[in-house]
């Protein structure tokens, strides 16, 4: 059987028509194209598919997409603060060379973006707790943390608050 699921998604208004058991990535990628959140381990150990569900970060491929019905959901495509410029932990990402294959790094970049939302000054320790949940195999850790510590310092600046 199939429902109608409406959510706001990167923003904009979606519907979706989705069996009850198509998990939020498998709509996300399928339904509205949205292939930037990765197919990785499908059981939610990985973190590739990490995604925000009214603002906290899930594994979307253990979320139903009913389960989504009247949510805001955010996704890697939604997260460039404008059309022609990358987000900041987008920019340190490259800069910092946090990513290697590139495969794992949607999950981090939207599991770190929740992190900031929430705490614009995190400590090192509470940037490895908030991506514990995200993997790469490809790069050491460190050049992630760099990335997102450098990316608060940056948003601190850009909101006035200073490093």
């Amino acid at each position: 059987m199939k429902r109608r699921v409406e959510a706001t998604v990167n923003g904009e208004a979606q519907s979706m028509f989705v069996e009850d058991h198509r998990t939020l990535l498998d709509a996300l990628r399928l339904d509205l194209g949205l292939t930037g959140s990765k197919k990785g381990c499908d059981v939610g150990e990985c973190g590739s598919c990490t995604v925000l569900l009214d603002g906290r970060p899930v594994n979307a491929c253990l979320v139903l997409a009913v389960e989504a019905a009247g949510a805001q959901v955010g996704t890697i495509e939604g997260v460039q603060t404008a059309p022609d410029a990358l987000h900041p932990l987008q920019e340190n990402f490259i800069r910092c060379g946090a990513a290697q294959c590139g495969f794992c790094t949607p999950g981090f970049i939207v599991a770190a973006k929740a992190l900031l939302d929430e705490n614009p000054a995190p400590s090192r320790d509470e940037i490895r707790f908030a991506l514990a949940g995200n993997i790469c195999r490809c790069t050491g850790y460190t050049k992630i943390i760099e990335a997102v510590e450098a990316a608060a310092v940056q948003l601190r600046g850009a909101a006035g608050e200073g490093a």
